[in-house]
């Protein structure tokens, strides 16, 4: 069986926070979910950020997954942003389902950003 693990809610600020990293991919600066209390992502948006307003302008829910596939092949699911790389540790993909904005994370190897 999949594993299927509740790893954060991510919710857009335009206050910078401590402790961001930069992901040149999206132009977005998040903070790691793992150092906050209540597993909260903060991501600020820079204006020429390519990350569609859906995911922009709503929080989401985000799960760590053994594979994609599964969670993009479920029916009612529209792909919002596509399967990518963030730094070289993570696989990620965002869709929407039932009505709200879903992240689904593969982790290629442990760490964050370097750490």
């Amino acid at each position: 069986m999949s594993t299927f693990e509740f790893d954060h809610v991510g919710i857009t600020t335009t206050v910078p926070q401590p402790s961001e990293d930069w992901v040149e991919a999206s132009r977005i600066w998040v903070t790691n979910p793992r150092h906050h209390p209540e597993h909260i992502e903060f991501l600020r948006y820079e204006p020429d950020s390519t990350v569609p307003a859906e995911v922009r302008d709503n929080p989401h829910v985000a799960y760590r997954v053994d594979d994609l596939a599964p969670h993009l092949a479920a029916p009612g699911v529209e792909i919002l942003i596509p399967p990518f790389i963030v730094g070289d540790f993570l696989e990620v993909v965002f869709v929407k389902k039932h009505g709200m904005v879903f992240e689904y994370m593969r982790y290629l190897k442990d760490g964050w950003f370097g750490s």
